[in-house]
């Protein structure tokens, strides 16, 4: 490139062949062609400079400095490139919290039932930590922090945090599934197994809390499904029935759970990611119980407050419970029951039937639909419910939140337990603010027969909560 530059610039200078300058007019021109010389090797280095990354140390020249510029042209070798780096191995952890404070007011109480006051308490206010790592682990642990006197708590008033959730999960086994061990929901049952969160009552049904569905236990569960998730199966073995405030039992005889819940989804609307489904479930339950003693008991679907059905302690080694569930999503209507039966062996040998069931409706105003989670945390379940637009009132931003009406009949059968039977007709509705937070509001009305433990009583309770986590 030099050359054929010099010689242009040379034959432009001295004019055509033939031509002869004066010496002097010759020397001029050769100290400015020497001059030009240089300025184009400068360039010429500055450019090879800029290909190889600006090295001013390039060995040799001309043609090695060209070889140079080559080679660093070349894409790298697969020896010569650089090992993807590791992914680094731990824990993803989240924080959060849960406040649920409720106000409970007994509208028109029974004569006949003692102890009806009205009451205002933190119904949960708990701290969490959940996680995921190692490609295939999750944990959680949540720990309650409301003052409770009742229960596993002394009665002079000092807090004992509960232990509600503290499990570890092994995911994606091959055949297997999800592996669960620790203090978890026992696999059995739709409405239990749905976070309290994502239910649309202030308390689970009579049936379910506390009657024939059990709670959270220490034990551990295998969940699995088919790649469709139309199909879903858990199983677990758990201790029976150990206080939430010691997670302790001492003993030789520590009582055992068995459980199996089998789920089928005859119908998914995949386009609109299940505003129209059709969920079925049939569930099974043994309990060996620890101490012979079986009592079931309710009180009218709040927290606090007088039993109004109870058989008191009952002489039984063990009991066997089938349930059957159902839910059918169709747009922003939602209809949702289950069905119970229990076989509790007495220790004389007889055999006692207990029965309940349940069915509620919901209805989105704003025209939202609840959510299903098709293999959610406890297999499937419903999930949050999420506005279309969060409650805001503000100069730059107005929404209304979501607006959900409701209504559940209850039933609980004790009668070949001599302790009669229990009814109760609930409306209300809750107002999404957010999928985090709501306002519900839920009339009681529950009507026990004459063989219940207070006689034939109706009552209407009032009860309202504000609930918010994050």
């Amino acid at each position: 490139m030099v050359i054929a530059f010099s010689l242009k610039y040379s034959t432009a200078l001295h004019g055509q062949e033939g031509d002869v300058a004066p010496r002097e007019a010759q020397t001029e021109e050769a100290r400015e062609i020497a001059q030009l010389k240089d300025r184009i090797a400068t360039l010429e280095r500055r450019f090879e400079q800029d290909l190889v990354g600006k090295d001013s140390s390039l060995p040799g020249s001309g043609s090695e400095r060209q070889g140079v510029i080559a080679e660093a042209d070349k894409p790298p070798s697969r020896k010569d490139s650089p090992a993807p780096a590791k992914k680094k191995e731990g824990w993803d952890v989240r924080f959060g919290g849960h406040v649920q404070m409720d106000y409970v007011t007994w509208a028109d109480a029974a004569p006949s039932i003692p102890d009806t006051y009205d009451y205002f308490n933190f119904r949960r206010l708990r701290i969490l930590a959940d996680g995921k790592g190692y490609d295939n682990y999750d944990f959680r642990l949540q720990m309650t922090l409301e003052p409770d006197n009742t229960g596993d708590n002394p009665s002079n008033g000092v807090l004992t945090p509960l232990v509600k959730d503290a499990y570890f999960s092994l995911n994606e086994i091959p055949w297997l599934g999800r592996f669960r061990i620790g203090n978890f929901f026992v696999p059995f049952g739709l409405e239990q197994v749905t976070n309290d969160t994502n239910n649309i009552f202030i308390e689970r049904s009579i049936p379910t809390q506390g009657v024939f569905t059990p709670d959270r236990e220490v034990g551990m569960a295998l969940y699995n499904r088919i790649p469709s998730e139309r199909l879903a199966w858990a199983t677990g073995i758990f201790i029976d029935s150990i206080s939430e405030g010691l997670k302790l039992r001492q003993d030789d005889n520590q009582g055992y759970r068995v459980s199996g819940r089998v789920t089928w989804l005859p119908y998914y609307d995949e386009p609109s990611q299940g505003r129209y489904l059709v969920h079925t479930g049939l569930g099974i339950l043994y309990t060996d119980d620890q101490n012979n003693s079986v009592r079931i008991r309710a009180r009218p679907q709040v927290s606090e407050g007088p039993r109004i059905i109870d058989t008191g302690a009952l002489p039984a080694d063990d009991y066997t419970i089938g349930n059957v569930e159902a839910a059918i999503v169709w747009e922003r209507f939602t209809v949702q029951s289950e069905a119970f039966l229990s076989r509790v062996n007495m220790l004389n040998g007889d055999g006692m039937n207990a029965n309940g069931a349940y069915i509620h409706m919901s209805w989105f105003v704003t025209g939202e639909s609840r959510m299903y989670e098709r293999f959610g945390q406890h297999g499937p379940q419903f999930g949050r419910n999420v506005p279309f637009t969060n409650f805001a009132f503000s100069k730059s931003k107005r929404g209304p939140g979501a607006l959900e009406l409701k209504t559940r009949w209850s039933h609980l059968d004790l009668n070949q337990l001599q302790a009669g039977q229990y009814n109760d007709l609930t409306v209300g509705f809750n107002w999404y603010w957010s999928d985090r937070t709501r306002i519900m509001f839920d009339w009681i009305r529950p009507v026990t027969s004459s063989t219940a433990i207070f006689g034939a009583t109706s009552s209407d309770l009032i009860a309202t909560r504000f609930d918010f986590n994050w």
